[in-house]
């Protein structure tokens, strides 16, 4: 059976809701949940309804109404392309209703910025006694950036030393300041101090402190800051040879103006404050004010360039390899009416989801993508219009 559950109704359900749509193949039946049913009911005479077969409001808060609905639809997976903040209540109520699991990025606490997937994990005992599985951050960063260092290693490397992911949107959406995903999320992870591992352990940078001006394919020259992103954590922990991993993305000086002033006045603080007798929270507040990611798909120009620089040893010789896509905004519109920061999240989810209701991905356990086969999930990135590309180069980064 390939009936699937999923569970969020924002840019990157959009996408995962119609590219699942479009290949009856692996997804017999599609159901589809959020906390605004209208969102939904959307995305439903946007995808058809004879593919997308009901649509349902949910609390993912509550496990208790996550699991009567699960016990309703009765799918054979959940996506779960909701908050961060949802992971545990969703993969709980999966373990409920012996039902599999998948999602995009790792969970994280409300009250407190702290990306980990130390919580996640913690369900491995669970989801393997249960003969259930749950795949972990099947997006693109993470995600494709999981796989692309899982085939460099199975490919191209005896050992692997060094991992610069490198994320760039060379796109233009015509706003002032608005973020290409959730805003909330978005913000958090910038805000945070930077992080990368080096030398066997974690060492920490200011946010936003640690520049590269790199030349991405595609693009060109573009700023480009040392941030953590959690596929570090994973990609160290499975590949024990890295000596170095580190995650940069690009941000225009224009952004970073607005987020400092942001900053400067308490608007990205996660602490609840009291404004006219009432407790809000300031990101919050921001995140509501600011553009929906999923308005600025039309007219949005340019492309993303998203890959990995990979420097290891094969036979004894050192060498570097750059793995990437570029993913063009208006073809993603073209297609699905999305942009392609949503796009390049949406198609790895399907994937991945694909992967595991086909067979090729199924192991009771909670896993990374890195852990699996990588060849399979390439294959369908070329298929799927995430297509990839390789070269052997020089790296751009000193040791």
């Amino acid at each position: 059976m390939s009936r699937v559950l999923i569970i969020g109704a924002g840019g990157v359900s959009s996408v995962v809701v119609k590219k699942c749509a479009m290949l009856p193949q692996y997804f017999s039946e599609i159901y589809l949940a959020s906390r605004t049913v209208s969102k939904c009911e959307k995305l439903q005479q946007e995808a058809g309804k004879d593919r997308v077969k009901e649509v349902f409001a949910v609390d993912a808060d509550n496990v208790p109404e996550l699991v009567a609905l699960i016990n309703k639809v009765k799918p054979a997976l959940v996506i779960n392309v909701a908050l961060p903040y949802q992971d545990l209540t969703i993969m709980d109520a999966c373990l409920e209703t012996g039902v599999h699991y998948l999602d995009t990025a790792n969970y994280e606490p409300k009250e407190v910025a702290k990306f980990e997937y130390s919580w996640q994990w913690a369900y491995q005992d669970k989801f393997k006694q249960a003969g259930l599985m749950a795949l972990l951050g099947s997006g693109f960063d993470p995600g494709v950036t999981n796989v692309f260092t899982a085939y460099a290693a199975k490919h191209y490397f005896d050992e692997i030393h060094y991992l610069d992911i490198v994320d760039c949107n060379g796109g233009d959406h015509g706003q002032a300041f608005a973020t290409n995903f959730n805003p909330e999320i978005n913000i958090r992870e910038i805000t945070q101090r930077g992080r990368f591992w080096e030398n066997g352990e974690w060492k920490e940078t200011d946010p936003i402190s640690v520049r590269e001006d790199l030349d991405y394919h595609g693009i060109g020259k573009r700023a480009s800051y040392l941030l953590f992103h959690e596929e570090l954590e994973s990609l160290v922990k499975h590949f024990p040879t890295l000596k170095r991993a580190r995650f940069w993305m690009t941000f225009g000086d224009a952004y970073l103006t607005h987020l400092r002033v942001l900053e400067g006045i308490g608007m990205t603080s996660i602490e609840p404050v009291e404004f006219q007798g009432q407790q809000i929270v300031p990101l919050e507040f921001l995140k509501a004010v600011l553009p929906d990611p999923g308005s600025l798909a039309e007219g949005y120009t340019g492309q993303t360039c998203i890959g990995t620089y990979i420097t290891g040893v094969k036979d004894g010789q050192e060498k570097t390899i750059f793995i990437w896509n570029n993913c063009e905004h208006a073809i993603c519109h073209e297609e699905v009416g999305a942009q392609a920061v949503s796009y390049t999240t949406g198609v790895p989810a399907m994937i991945g989801a694909s992967l595991m209701l086909d067979g090729n991905w199924m192991q009771p356990g909670v896993w990374n993508m890195e852990q699996f086969d990588p060849d399979p999930f390439m294959e369908r990135l070329n298929q799927y219009g995430l297509p990839w590309q390789v070269i052997e180069c020089d790296s751009p980064f000193s040791k």
